[in-house]
């Protein structure tokens, strides 16, 4: 662990490198402090649970902040580029954060209530962040839709379900394989919703 971290992010990174080994119910509190170099009171202290670390973690660590970010300062209004722009950082956050993912994924029978909530969170916020975008770039002209929401959901769909392929493939799809289905996905989508 990097030495500059704050004892927070410490132990959220040694509680998504565990949890993404062991599982949730298989990671203790008293593993994750050790991996984190620090005692098991300073976690309760920090997050007062497990649950509420894993929480934090998917808080802290998944894409709502960054996508919210991206849409508020970097678009553009021109359909296709905005998309790819998106689609490419929807994919390196969620390579960065696939351990996070891989515990939701493999734990969602299992994970409490809460923690299921927060990391439906960011989609949800995703969502509504295309749909906005989709329906001001139709009230411009810009883009054809009688459903923003649905195209919402289809272009995070793709994208997701491309990030899961690569996510379960037992070789790792290349960064080049992965920016030509970027390309060409993001094109046909364009040019399905422009006028």
């Amino acid at each position: 662990m990097n030495s500059n971290q704050s004892t927070s992010d410490k132990l959220l990174l040694a509680a998504i490198d565990l949890m993404a080994d062991k599982g949730y119910d298989g990671t203790t509190t008293k593993e994750i402090a050790l991996a984190a170099g620090v005692n098991e009171v300073t976690l309760f202290r920090h997050f007062g649970t497990k649950e509420k670390l894993l929480q934090a973690a998917f808080n802290r660590y998944h894409y709502g902040q960054e996508m919210g970010k991206l849409f508020n300062e970097a678009l553009q209004g021109e359909l296709h580029s905005d998309l790819l722009m998106l689609s490419r950082t929807y994919h390196k956050i969620m390579s960065r954060n696939k351990k996070l993912i891989s515990i939701a994924l493999k734990g969602s029978s299992n994970l409490p209530d809460e923690v299921l909530q927060e990391a439906s969170r960011n989609p949800k916020y995703l969502k509504s962040l295309l749909t906005k975008y989709l329906t001001t770039m139709s009230e411009q002209g810009k883009v054809v839709t009688s459903n923003p929401e649905l195209n919402a959901l289809s272009f995070m769909w793709m994208n997701y379900g491309a990030f899961i392929s690569n996510l379960n493939a037992k070789e790792a799809v290349s960064d080049d394989s992965l920016d030509e289905f970027i390309e060409e996905s993001v094109r046909l989508f364009a040019r399905a919703l422009t006028p």
